[in-house]
């Protein structure tokens, strides 16, 4: 507890200090701790090489003489740990940041050598290099001189393939995958990829035995006497010296699962099932799995060509099942036959397990806990249906002023959840094809969750839903819920609201405390979110829309009931025969959202994300606003990082026109929207390789956007303020910047962000530019807010402590 006591009380501007300091330490100079003799290298420079090729080039310069990048602060951090009486220490290093580039001719030499081979393999077979190395005051540059000469092209093409079968197939595939044309620039990696792509065209063609090496090249004219610059290339595959390559079908399968995690015994041949149903043997050891959920993930069917694709799908879905912690396949013929009998083995992980987590959720103003238990089974029906139980609980408590931590909680949470997740997609009166790029799943979940807001609010919500998730390619993702049922009740304590505060709010307040249904249907498509942790240029795409009460309403009208979007009121049993179902209202409204992001990969661990990220609810027919929970908010460790969640909008909206006890009982209720605009920039880079036995990383951000509700509220005061206009958009866009560190452990990620306030769309004017407040001082600033909004305090930084990247 006294380490999240001292994390309470960083002031912002100690907070902004140490970041500085942190800065300042890139300037510090390694040169003090090493011999006379010694010399850093602070400079590295490749001169003369095509630009395209220019970072390649550098990637054969040895590591140990590359200088750290311009963000980095690995060799600071290696300074501070590893120094002793003015010189680094040769024993009991500490794992922390990487020690200085110090020259050494040696790997210079051999950096020279690998960037001339590298570029010979780029077709500049005269390519020469040589090294400048200039140093002052112990510091030195080193710069590499090329002279590439003319780069070779491609000649004459020819192929010595003498098995006709194998010519044949290659010629039917050529067009499709060669990179080899007459006049293109020599290039090695070209002819690696030929070699690849043939490899790969044989072994999904029945030729099992094939190997690489069956494939070479005879180049030409590569010698420097050459004066036409052109170099002639000949492709060979040959075949094994017993003879021609043969062509391989498939036998009978032998699926066979461990009797434990332990693994196998000694011999398996009296343990194999003889039956083989369908061409496939099946025997479990384990006696916990049923036979069709396990062997219809068996893409090698009997009587069928070998195709290795078909070996990557078995390996792909078998460990995708989550209940096998190894899959291993084996082949074994007979020298008589052009059969291959295929051995699984399966060896199976635990099935039952536990997981505790916690979080303490620490957010500027707020500081609170999460507890979560959840108990998970991986085959619950023998057919790997996963089943998942989770009960979580947690509290919000206010701090700031003196207050010690936990003594004004002013929310509570508890939710308890359940699932069953089948591998395959459960659709009456159909029976999909398998996905042959990933598993799908059906999924049957039940939820309750209890929110309580003090002394002002108690909900309830039971979820029940149904989901089909599939995958198109690797890249293209589909989920689909067509029953999704939610029925919610709350408890509205309104004795506790300002009068005018209801009156001026009052859709909003029956809102929360009202008894309703929701029946609909939900759908989500994403693009390219198995590229998100890797460093490359693409864009990422995730759209999703709910849709709810259309269903309801018909029903309702064969029953004959009227609609009224008015009927909002609990306890008012008049309105039971208008736009009601079991004589509870029922919610219609629909909800799109999308999430787009273009990520920039800029050389190395440097990366550059924008994203673009809006959504809106609109209620029609029965209702005339979107149920409490599905309405949006801004401000988060995922959002507007200046802005705690929940305190941002919507529009202009101030919290100056509510009592000082209304601010404290709505507190993050208030402050929601039916339109969110949001867009980020974010660049990333490393600061330092080792710290702590991870990856630290760098981020600096600018975040910008609001809530907004559609409809004016004939009963609200600040109506006009909270919608979203046009004409009104830069008056009501926030925005925020800020830097951030990512310590990453490569199985996750533990980000702290901070946030700093510059345009609050809450105030008018020349005034929405806070960022002139917080560098003139913000003291007298902050003090006339506190009289004019306590218990809210105005905070310029924003602290963001999560887990994972923000997007």
């Amino acid at each position: 507890m006294k380490a999240y006591k001292y994390l309470i009380n960083i002031k912002p501007k100690s907070l902004a200090i140490l970041l500085l300091i942190i800065v300042l330490m890139q300037a510090c100079s390694s040169t003090k701790y090493i011999a006379e003799y010694q010399s850093i290298v602070k400079k590295v420079t490749i001169d003369s090489v095509d630009a395209k090729f220019e970072e390649q080039a550098y990637n054969y310069v040895q590591k140990d003489i590359r200088p750290p990048s311009a963000f980095s602060i690995n060799v600071p951090l290696y300074n501070i740990f590893n120094t002793k009486d003015g010189r680094y220490k040769t024993s009991n290093i500490k794992p922390f940041g990487t020690p200085p580039s110090i020259l050494d001719s040696a790997l210079v030499d051999i950096s020279k050598t690998q960037i001339q081979k590298f570029l010979k393999s780029k077709g500049y077979f005269q390519a020469q290099v040589t090294s400048d190395i200039k140093v002052a005051d112990k510091k030195a540059e080193v710069k590499f001189l090329t002279k590439p000469g003319a780069a070779y092209v491609l000649g004459t093409l020819s192929d010595s393939i003498k098995n006709n079968t194998i010519k044949s197939l290659y010629n039917s595939y050529k067009n499709e995958i060669t990179h080899l044309h007459v006049g293109i620039q020599y290039d090695e990696d070209s002819l690696a990829y030929e070699r690849e792509q043939i490899y790969r065209i044989m072994k999904e063609n029945g030729y099992f035995y094939f190997l690489r090496p069956y494939v070479n090249f005879d180049i030409v004219g590569a010698d420097v006497s050459s004066k036409t610059n052109k170099v002639d290339v000949k492709l060979n595959i040959t075949d094994p010296a017993n003879g021609p390559h043969k062509k391989y079908y498939i036998g009978t399968t032998y699926m066979i699962i461990a009797p434990s995690p332990e693994g196998f015994p000694d011999s398996l041949r009296n343990y194999v099932n003889r039956d083989t149903t369908r061409g496939i043997s099946f025997t479990d050891l384990s006696k916990r799995y049923r036979r069709n959920p396990i062997v219809r993930y068996d893409f090698l069917k009997q009587g069928e060509i070998y195709d290795i694709r078909n070996e990557n799908l078995t390996y792909d879905r078998l460990y995708e099942l989550n209940i096998f912690k190894n899959v291993k396949i084996v082949y074994f013929n007979d020298s008589t036959s052009n059969r291959l009998n295929t051995v699984v083995q399966l060896i199976p992980q635990k099935v039952m397990s536990n997981r505790i987590e916690g979080e303490v959720p620490f957010n500027g103003g707020t500081i609170g806990f999460n507890l979560s238990n959840t108990y998970t089974n991986n085959n619950l029906f023998r057919g790997a249906e996963r089943f998942e139980l989770q009960v979580k609980g947690g509290l919000q408590s206010r701090i700031g002023d003196g207050a010690k931590p936990f003594k004004d909680i002013y929310q509570r949470d508890f939710s308890i959840s359940a699932s069953i997740t089948v591998p395959r997609l459960l659709i009456p009166f159909y029976k999909p094809i398998l996905g042959g790029n990933g598993m799908p799943h059906t999924t049957f979940s039940s939820s309750y969750i209890y929110a309580l807001q003090k002394d002002i609010l108690t909900r309830r919500i039971l979820i029940n839903s149904v989901t089909y998730d599939w995958v198109e390619t690797k890249s293209k993702l589909h989920s689909f819920t067509p029953l999704n049922f939610e029925y919610r009740f709350g408890n509205l304590q309104t004795e506790n609201i300002d009068l005018t505060t209801q009156l001026n709010n009052q859709y909003y307040i029956d809102l929360l405390g009202r008894k309703d249904l929701t029946l609909g249907m939900k759908y989500t498509y994403s693009l390219n979110a198995d590229k998100l942790q890797q460093l490359r240029t693409f864009v990422y795409f995730r759209g999703n829309i709910d849709i709810a009460g259309n269903m309801l309403q018909a029903i309702s009208s064969i029953s004959g009931a009227r609609h009224n979007p008015n009927n909002f009121i609990n306890g008012d049993t008049t309105l039971r025969d208008y736009g009601t179902i079991f004589n509870l209202p029922y919610n219609q409204y629909v909800r799109p959202e999308i999430d787009i992001r273009w990520y920039k990969h800029l050389g190395g661990n440097r990366q550059f994300v924008a994203r673009l990220n809006s959504g809106i609810g609109y209620a029609y027919g029965n209702s005339v606003a979107i149920p409490f929970e599905k309405k949006f908010f801004a401000g988060g460790s995922s959002g507007l990082r200046a802005w705690q969640a929940r305190t941002l909008g919507p529009g202009n909206y101030n919290r100056e026109v509510l009592t000082e006890e209304d601010r404290r009982s709505l507190f993050g209720l208030d402050q929601l929207g039916d339109l969110r605009l949001e867009a980020n920039l974010e660049y990333r880079y490393l600061l330092a390789s080792k710290f702590l036995g991870a990856t630290l990383k760098g981020a600096a951000f600018v975040d910008m956007g609001n809530v907004w509700n559609l409809s004016r509220q004939n009963n609200d005061a600040q109506a006009e303020i909270k919608m979203f206009k046009l004409s009104k958009l830069a008056q009501q866009i926030a925005i925020g910047t800020g830097l951030g560190l990512r310590y990453d452990v490569q199985y996750f990620v533990f980000r702290f962000d901070v946030g700093l306030k510059l345009k609050d769309p809450q105030f008018s004017g020349a005034e929405q530019w806070v960022i002139g407040k917080f560098l003139s001082g913000s003291r007298n600033f902050k003090d006339t807010y506190y009289q004019t909004h306590s218990p809210d305090t105005y905070r310029f930084l924003q602290y963001n402590f999560g887990i994972g990247m923000p997007f």
